[in-house]
């Protein structure tokens, strides 16, 4: 998926698999975001990422961090608002699409 110019990233990391569904699953319902990969880092680490306008990432990643913080540890959580270029595509090499 390439990123469109002007959207925002949004990435919440978690320790497992677990917190990191249901934060995914609160991202998507609290805002107008789309899935855009989640990457298992190693050490049992999983990160979330999704892409919308700079609002909505926002939101989706504050639902997301506290509905991961109910069942499990969240060990990271960030919005890049409108990124560059480079950024987007490193995020996209393994996006959901590719699944």
């Amino acid at each position: 998926m390439k990123i469109p110019r002007g959207e925002a990233l949004g990435f919440l990391e978690t320790l497992g698999m677990v917190p990191a569904l249901e934060g995914a699953d609160k991202m998507l319902k609290a805002a107008d975001v789309e899935l855009v990969s989640y990457e298992n880092i190693g050490s049992t680490l999983v990160t979330v990422i999704v892409t919308g306008d700079v609002a909505a990432c926002e939101a989706a990643v504050d639902a997301g961090v506290a509905a991961a913080r109910a069942i499990g540890k969240v060990t990271a959580h960030n919005v890049i608002p409108r990124p560059i270029s480079d950024v987007g595509d490193i995020v996209s090499v393994h996006d959901i699409d590719n699944y």
